[in-house]
């Protein structure tokens, strides 16, 4: 049996140095370089974690990004913050640029805010165990910033950024957009424009999964009305079925004809119905006023649509527009649509990227990479560029919990995943 063990354990050690040999002087240099700089990062990914920069908290949101502004400016990086319209109540957005004439040019992508808001329970940055650390946005995805930053540094410290176009986008307000997102966007969209490839930092879903693909998303707003009278009358014919009966038709046709198509989900997240109602947009509020003895006249309800690509988002809101139609008696119904996050449609680039980073992978010894279901993950950032240049996204930090309180880091993962970055980075340059 220990004759078997050490077998075992020997062809393992094989097999990792025969890969090992797949890597260059230079590229294991870098690979050192995460080692030795390791400290570092733990205690950059502290600090920011440790900042409330929930979307709303504009404050916060911005000493975020004083903090990347400061680290960014060491290793020769221009930095500006680019500011959005007050009406749009954000912060802006961090931006680190160089700018060459060689190789290929790279943005990458991060996102500084949180959904932890200043109002609520705030949890720092805490090792769990020596695997483990948990805080607010760890993962999601402050993890993810200071892998870019540390793939970055690794790089210049050999200097390898020489002469180079590199671009890194923290949004301000990626977990809340600003409305309208074309004004929120435009900055991001037309710098993205501008090179071959974007690599989104999105909390990974796995050490070997890599995202080709991201679901859209917008917004539906139903309103229905019924004819205000005593319950006695409900279903007869000069009464009617009233509101709520209207949109409960409506909601359950929608499941009955829509359910099962691939990558396309519809959700009504919030029901308000009776014979007076009052919604706020901005809060999510709302307010009902009924009694059990009157057919409701109003009723509103919200939802979201989530699809893969403009072709499907547009039939489904075809599909609801004629269900809404077909009335009950003595009512009326109305759905209107917002358009939020496009989704990023998976393309022969997308999967050339994962297969690069596969090959980076297998020769660290790490293990295929294999590109994830393209309906597993919803809208991101990158969605909105993904028309313009090959992408490839979730190949930031791993860990569990997002957006909970109980939101963790992988931290036996995070010092590969980093030198997997660099080197996968370093091979996309040239």
């Amino acid at each position: 049996m220990r004759k078997l063990f050490l077998s075992s354990f020997l062809l393992i050690l094989l097999w990792n140095f025969s890969y090992a040999q797949e890597l260059s002087n230079t590229e294991k240099q870098l690979v050192d370089l995460i080692d030795k700089n390791y400290s570092e990062t733990v205690a950059l990914l502290e600090e920011t974690v440790n900042i409330n920069s929930g979307t709303l908290n504009l404050e916060g949101v911005r000493e975020v990004g004083r903090v990347f502004e400061r680290e960014f400016a060491k290793i020769g990086f221009k930095t500006e913050w680019i500011q959005l319209p007050d009406s749009l109540k954000r912060a802006g957005h961090f931006v680190a640029s160089r700018t060459g004439n060689t190789g290929k040019k790279l943005f990458f992508i991060g996102h500084l805010d949180t959904v932890f808001e200043k109002d609520m329970p705030f949890y720092p940055f805490t090792m769990v165990d020596e695997q483990t650390a948990k805080g607010q946005g760890v993962n999601d995805m402050k993890g993810g910033n200071v892998m870019i930053f540390a793939t970055l540094k690794a790089l210049h410290e050999m200097g390898l950024l020489e002469d180079r176009t590199i671009t890194v986008y923290f949004n301000g307000d990626e977990e809340n957009a600003g409305h309208p997102s074309h004004v929120s966007r435009a900055d991001f969209i037309e710098r993205a424009k501008q090179h071959d490839y974007a690599l989104g930092y999105e909390t990974a879903q796995g050490f070997n999964i890599a995202t080709v693909a991201r679901r859209g998303a917008s917004t539906w707003v139903l309103k229905t009305e019924g004819k205000q009278v005593h319950s006695s009358g409900v279903f007869k014919e000069h009464a009617g079925f009233g509101a709520i009966y209207e949109a409960a038709r409506i909601l359950n046709s929608f499941r009955e004809e829509l359910l099962g198509e691939q990558y396309l989900t519809f959700n009504p997240g919030q029901i308000i119905g009776g014979s007076d109602i009052k919604y706020n947009a901005d809060t999510g509020e709302g307010e009902a006023l009924g009694k059990t003895n009157i057919v409701a006249r109003e009723a509103l309800v919200t939802g979201d649509l989530r699809f893969l690509g403009e072709e499907q988002k547009e039939a489904a809101r075809e599909k609801m527009r004629k269900i809404v139609a077909e009335n009950l008696n003595q009512t009326k119904a109305e759905i209107t649509f917002q358009d939020g996050i496009p989704s990023m449609v998976p393309t022969q680039g997308n999967y050339a990227l994962v297969e690069k980073l596969s090959e980076v992978s297998q020769a660290m010894g790490f293990g295929k990479v294999e590109a994830g279901d393209p309906g597993s993950r919803g809208g991101g950032d990158i969605s909105y560029i993904g028309e313009y240049l090959d992408c490839i996204d979730g190949i930031g930090a791993s860990g569990t919990g997002a957006h909970s309180p109980a939101e963790t880091i992988n931290m036996k993962e995070f010092p590969d995943l980093i030198k997997r970055s660099t080197v996968f980075v370093y091979r996309l340059l040239d």
